[in-house]
């Protein structure tokens, strides 16, 4: 995914202050809305001013953004890496994820999405807040269920609003079956409580690492199968991966390019499980010997008139 300059998008300075931030949304809010905005792309333009005040106008969310824009430009593909958000660590103070669904995905890779509450006023006994952080797995522990140990890094603004970061490991169990999205919910891992009151909880949201293989939607699970050309005319019996290992399967006869095979149960665990969608990619030999190109000529001649192009 392309990182975005929220700062750029808010047409304010790195160092800008709090108060510029503010000004500046509330400007370009009223330029871009809309209802009386005569921009052609009013709607877009007001979705993304609002998703850049969204991460700036917290100071938590913000020193977690200016960290990870330290090491990125605007355009640049953008990564979360195998820790995931940065492995940061949110209160939620201030948020508002209600419209969490017209943030982007670069938004949303950062920052998750909230799940957690607030509780309780100053000078009563409450549970503490609810914290919230986003990490990313490995597919095959969402297959197999594991334990891991996490770094969480939480940008904490004193009443003068200066930002520190403090940082702690968790051990967690990663349940089988694990949806990406889902929340784990970790008690007692939240902030702490006040006038006595327990701590809150913290929920972590589970996103997942690209795999070299295979791709997933909710739980199932695709993955792309090389297949010779005779093979797929002809039929076969092919070997075909799963995360449990290799299976036999069949390839009909008269199979296509982008043809799709399920594997009923062999996606992510649950109940009921998902399926692995096998799909077809026809992969032609190369044609550098002389006795390669022969047998292509052979194959052309068989076929006077197939047309490739002839809808």
């Amino acid at each position: 995914m392309e990182f975005k300059d929220y700062y750029a998008i808010l047409g304010v300075d790195k160092t800008a202050t709090q108060d510029e931030i503010k000004r500046s949304f509330r400007k370009l809010a009223r330029k871009y809305h809309p209802d009386v905005s005569k921009e052609a792309d009013a709607e877009a333009r007001f979705k993304e001013v609002a998703e850049a005040n969204e991460a700036l106008n917290d100071p938590e969310r913000r020193a977690a953004y200016d960290e990870i824009s330290r090491r990125h430009e605007r355009g640049q593909d953008y990564g979360p890496g195998p820790a995931g958000a940065g492995g940061f660590e949110f209160s939620g103070r201030g948020a508002s994820f209600e419209d969490a669904a017209d943030f982007s995905d670069f938004f949303e890779s950062i920052f998750g999405r909230q799940a957690g509450r607030q509780r309780g006023h100053p000078g009563m006994q409450a549970q503490g807040n609810d914290h919230h952080a986003r990490i990313a797995i490995d597919l095959e522990d969402a297959f197999r269920g594991a334990r891991r140990t996490i770094s969480l890094r939480m940008p904490s603004a004193d009443a003068q609003g200066r930002v520190s970061m403090q940082e702690r490991q968790l051990d967690v169990n990663i349940p089988k079956g694990v949806r990406e999205g889902q929340h784990l919910r970790l008690s007692g891992q939240g902030a702490a409580g006040t006038g006595g009151g327990p701590a809150g909880d913290l929920y972590l949201e589970i996103a997942f690492n690209p795999h070299p293989r295979f791709r997933v939607d909710g739980r199932d699970l695709h993955v792309d199968l090389p297949v010779a050309p005779w093979e797929a005319a002809l039929g076969a019996s092919i070997a075909a991966p799963t995360p449990e290992g290799e299976v036999q399967m069949t390839i009909p006869p008269g199979s296509r390019q982008g043809r799709k095979l399920r594997l009923r149960g062999r996606g992510l665990p649950g109940k009921p499980a998902g399926d692995l969608y096998v799909v077809i990619t026809l992969t032609l030999p190369s044609a550098d010997l002389p006795g390669e190109q022969e047998a292509y000529n052979t194959f052309a001649k068989a076929f006077p008139g197939f047309d490739p192009r002839r809808s």
